[in-house]
């Protein structure tokens, strides 16, 4: 199946923030809670330290993504302490609120608008990217990953949307794992109720997004045609897919960093 830029509903600056904020508090909840990047954790780590930092910008961050629960594997599993900068096109206040009790401290959120296209210069630190890579065109790609290289930072680019088809067949769990997990997010607001069970819009974005997040994602082969034309002294690139057990999805990760 090849790639389709179709369009996501989060994308769109006409989405209400109310609406937005619901939904990425919803998926950030649900990416905690499946720990969908959990196999990642060894990789990300190293290329943490080889790019010589304990400074993490988290780009796309939406409500903090998988962040909640990441923090503290990469401490727990790798021995490894980082600082947390969330960023976003769309900033959500509250993002570093869902950090644990253990860990907020070392969570700051970027207050400011960030276009990942043209990061501000005063935000250094190994780059991520969760769930989000798919929604730039490839030239837009290359461009976040140019910007990489060029300013000797690294960045790790992390996607459980895939066009295989398990991925694609597990999508129908998304709506039901939001309705069984809305109420346990916190912290708590009425208006993640009313935006899943009154007005389901919650569920029905997710759901409509995750599809389209599955037909925009890159492949290995489409990673590394970005790469090719990235040829960078002293920058090196590691692409692959690791498998999540359970329940067998495979995250695609793209990994750069300085040598």
């Amino acid at each position: 199946m090849r790639r389709m830029h179709l369009i996501e509903i989060l994308d769109q600056p006409w989405l209400p923030y109310f609406h937005r904020e619901a939904v990425t508090d919803a998926l950030a909840l649900l990416l905690g809670f499946a720990e969908l990047y959990s196999p990642i954790v060894p990789r990300l780590a190293e290329a943490i330290r080889l790019s010589g930092t304990r400074q993490v910008v988290d780009l796309c961050s939406g409500a903090g993504g998988p962040w909640s629960w990441l923090l503290g594997a990469l401490e727990n599993q790798e021995g490894l302490r980082v600082d947390l900068c969330l960023t976003d096109k769309f900033p959500n206040p509250g993002a570093d609120e869902r950090a644990g009790d253990s860990v907020r401290a070392r969570v700051h959120h970027y207050r400011d608008p960030v276009d990942v296209r043209r990061i501000p210069a005063q935000l250094k630190g190994f780059r991520t990217l969760f769930t989000s890579f798919h929604h730039f065109r490839p030239q837009e790609a290359c461009t976040i990953l140019r910007d990489a290289a060029d300013n000797r930072q690294g960045i790790g680019i992390f996607e459980v949307a895939g066009r295989d088809p398990l991925t694609l067949l597990s999508l129908p769990v998304i709506p039901m794992l939001t309705l069984l997990l809305v109420p346990f997010i916190r912290p708590f607001r009425w208006q993640h109720l009313i935006w899943t069970y009154v007005v389901p819009v919650v569920p029905c974005v997710l759901f409509f997004d995750g599809l389209v997040s599955c037909l925009r994602s890159y492949s290995l082969a489409e990673l590394a045609d970005l790469t090719k034309a990235i040829s960078i002294s002293g920058y090196t690139w590691e692409i692959g897919k690791v498998r999540t057990w359970p329940p067998g999805l495979p995250v695609t990760y793209l990994i750069g960093h300085p040598e």
